[in-house]
């Protein structure tokens, strides 16, 4: 960057590194058979199956943060592919439970192992998993990740470009793009 640009925006430096993390992740699952989605899903289902928890579509999607009707295709093609078990919830006919088969639960065993690895590796430059700094980079995200976002729609007409006081996180914006 030259001398009188910003620098980049903390919004860029998230996307760059969520980008760099799926990629990451894509490549080390991908001999299991998995994308990075897929492994948030069976990984998130071996944490709950642990703590005794059989949770419905909408459940884990509130957990991982994505759609549900983003969850509910993953979990077809988990389902297609042996790895998780769809069932209804006989409380409730709108709610689909979704649980690891046996095959599912040793692939997410080894997904997670093959993760942690490459959590260790990423951390490493702040000391690895049990570091200080670790603790406190999860901290601050997490108190970012609890900040619900309203997106603003811009106003019919508005056609003006956001201010200094209004700064934008759009990495293209900046001409930013990796």
């Amino acid at each position: 960057m030259s001398k009188g640009s910003p620098g980049p925006t903390p919004g860029f430096l998230v996307w760059r590194l969520a980008n760099k993390w799926r990629v990451a992740v894509d490549r080390a699952v991908a001999p299991l058979g998995l994308t990075h989605a897929q492994y948030s899903l069976v990984a998130s289902l071996h944490g709950m199956r642990r703590t005794g928890e059989r949770p419905s579509q909408r459940q884990l999607a509130d957990h991982t943060g994505m759609e549900a009707l983003y969850v509910s295709k993953l979990a077809r093609s988990l389902e297609s592919a042996g790895l998780i078990e769809r069932t209804r919830d006989p409380r409730d006919p709108r709610a689909v439970r979704l649980a690891l088969t046996e095959q599912g639960a040793a692939v997410a065993r080894q997904a997670v192992d093959v993760v942690q690895d490459l959590l260790q590796q990423l951390l490493e430059p702040l000391g690895g998993l049990d570091a200080a700094r670790t603790r406190a980079f999860t901290e601050e995200l997490t108190t970012l990740l609890d900040v619900p976002l309203v997106p603003t729609a811009p106003r019919p007409g508005d056609t003006t470009p956001p201010t200094a006081a209004e700064p934008t996180t759009d990495p293209h914006a900046q001409g930013e793009t990796p």
